[in-house]
């Protein structure tokens, strides 16, 4: 079986640089296709400090809207542990260091593929497994 890649979306690149633009932590892509789920893709990282966890969604916000691309709903205040983006096909979860340990997004969307993120640039790409020959 071997892997082809698939384009990681634009407005997916442009959450991910967004957020190592404010140092974001441990990003990590989850792509919840074929999952039933509301969404397609989970883009989830840490802050060190509520503070930051705000700067990143801010960041996130204002990257998106640069390229046309609404949040549908914010969650979260600042001070918050936990903030929460919805831009339909993408939700960006940024958590302070304990919040993330604690609700443990990966675990419990772990039948979701884990997207590797190389760098943001027009190159980044996911794997997906090809049809198993027979």
């Amino acid at each position: 079986m071997t892997a082809r890649k698939l384009p990681i979306p634009h407005k997916v690149r442009a959450a991910i640089q967004a957020a190592e633009e404010k140092q974001a932590a441990d990003i990590v892509l989850l792509d919840l296709d074929g999952l039933g789920a509301f969404t397609d893709y989970f883009l989830i990282c840490t802050g060190f400090s509520s503070p930051q966890v705000a700067a990143i969604c801010d960041e996130v916000e204002e990257q998106l809207e640069r390229i046309g691309i609404r949040r549908l709903q914010r969650e979260g205040k600042s001070g918050s542990d936990w903030m929460l983006l919805d831009f339909g096909g993408l939700i960006v979860h940024v958590f302070t260091e304990r919040a993330r340990h604690f609700y443990d997004l990966e675990r419990l969307w772990r039948a979701a593929r884990r997207v590797e993120i190389r760098g943001t640039g027009e190159e980044n790409s996911m794997a997906e497994p090809a049809e198993a020959e027979g």
